[in-house]
């Protein structure tokens, strides 16, 4: 793995940190995408470690994987917004500089918990991005009163989407988000994890099974 710094549009300098496959790793070369994964909310003590395991997961798998503190978290300067809109900027920033830096032919977008809207806003500002995975997506009714302003963004994209939801899930129920995703744009992929609360599977006993959906909805989508 190897740490670097890059400077969002705005002056915030993020830490980032990218996961190579190691020598042997299962062979991937063939996809070349490049996972980006985009950590709970910063406010409540999201940083990117919360990721290193699903990180280091998928690029034992032969992908490369990149995780970041955005601004305000962790090893990274700035201040965290209330509502994850500056944030899509960091996002962004990111998805660009492995664009345009380990040049990959696809980026998939991975948010967990409040990272999942704020990566939903930057899928389709960015071109090389070609498919999105949301982890506990907070669509309730009460997380919806910090992040509502970030649906519409990924909803009416046409790329390829995964929501990956415990039934358990205290900020949305299974309802709603069928209700959310029903009238999505695009491929729409759902798997419930049944009995799983929503801090549940930020923890690492769900890591593996996490690196495994990851993997398979790269593998589906179109070369």
């Amino acid at each position: 793995m190897e740490w670097t710094t890059v400077e969002a549009a705005n002056g915030a300098k993020l830490s980032v940190r990218l996961f190579k496959p190691a020598a042997g790793a299962e062979a991937a070369a063939a996809e070349d995408v490049a996972v980006v994964l985009v950590h709970p909310y910063t406010i409540l003590g999201g940083v990117q470690g919360l990721l290193r395991g699903i990180a280091e997961g998928v690029a034992r798998r032969g992908y490369r994987a990149v995780t970041f503190d955005m601004r305000g978290a962790g090893r990274s300067t700035g201040r965290a917004s209330l509502t994850g809109s500056t944030e899509v900027g960091d996002v962004e920033t990111v998805c660009r500089w492995v664009a345009d830096n380990l040049n990959p032919r696809g980026v998939l977008l991975v948010g967990s918990s409040a990272g999942a809207p704020i990566a939903g806003s930057a899928v389709d500002k960015v071109d090389q991005v070609i498919g999105y995975v949301s982890i506990g997506y907070p669509f309730g009714l009460m997380a919806s009163v910090l992040f509502g302003r970030h649906h519409n963004a990924i909803l009416k994209s046409e790329k390829p989407k995964l929501f990956v939801m415990g039934t358990k899930d205290g900020f949305t129920s299974v309802k709603q988000l069928q209700n959310k995703l029903k009238n999505a744009a695009g491929r729409v992929d759902t798997h419930l994890i049944e009995g799983a609360g929503h801090f549940q599977m930020e923890g690492p006993a769900f890591d593996a099974q996490m690196v495994d959906l990851i993997v398979n909805f790269i593998k589906s989508l179109p070369k």
